[in-house]
């Protein structure tokens, strides 16, 4: 036969499992959240920047220049460090025309007094034609994190956010629903128990 505690075990466990999965999401998505609204923001406010994310930028690779040390469709991570701090063997991603390109700095150079950097895929025979100047570099390669491409993309993407919003505000729904169920059942099984001992009494 089925008890009253046993649902009231069954309802506490239930309960505990959502709370935790609800926290999971919430530690998924606010993250996620944040991340979207920081680029969205710095863009705006510094519309011919590339924004970034406590320091960093991030960009997807999608040709194979760099192999084998970071392969096409890995997410690499870039920070901007002063011109002193540039040196050879450096891997960086600078503005290639309309493009971001990341190579390795194979020799540093001064033009008239402009220092000026050659640079050369890991790959490639050949070293690129023409050689950077440091308003061109966005920044020296920090870490990557492999074949995660696709995923920075859909993350830094509008949609994206407005999908996160609408689900992030669901779940708040659903679990100020599922409190005030949860309490309602308490209220109810308090008059229920104070009835019961009048009845005995």
């Amino acid at each position: 036969m089925y008890k009253t505690t046993d649902f009231n075990k069954s309802s506490k466990i239930m309960y505990i499992s959502q709370k935790i999965i609800s926290t999971l999401i919430y530690l998924i998505i606010i993250p996620i959240i944040v991340f979207n609204l920081t680029l969205m923001v710095k863009s705006y406010i510094n519309p011919t920047e590339i924004p970034d994310f406590l320091g960093l930028k991030s960009f997807v690779i999608v040709s194979e220049s760099m192999e084998p040390t970071i392969m096409t469709g890995d997410a690499i991570f870039v920070k901007k460090v002063n011109k002193e701090e540039l040196k050879e063997k450096d891997i960086i991603s600078f503005h290639d025309k309309e493009d971001i390109n990341t190579h390795r700095i194979i020799e540093i150079t001064k033009d008239n007094g402009i220092t000026k950097y050659t640079t050369k895929g890991d790959n490639n025979k050949n070293q690129d034609r023409e050689k950077i100047t440091y308003d061109k570099v966005e920044g020296v390669y920090q870490f990557k994190i492999k074949g995660f491409g696709k995923i920075i993309e859909i993350l830094k993407n509008k949609k994206t956010l407005v999908v996160l919003l609408v689900l992030l505000v669901f779940i708040s729904a659903y679990q100020v629903k599922t409190n005030k169920k949860r309490l309602k059942r308490k209220e109810k099984r308090y008059e229920y128990n104070i009835n019961c001992n009048r009845k005995l009494n």
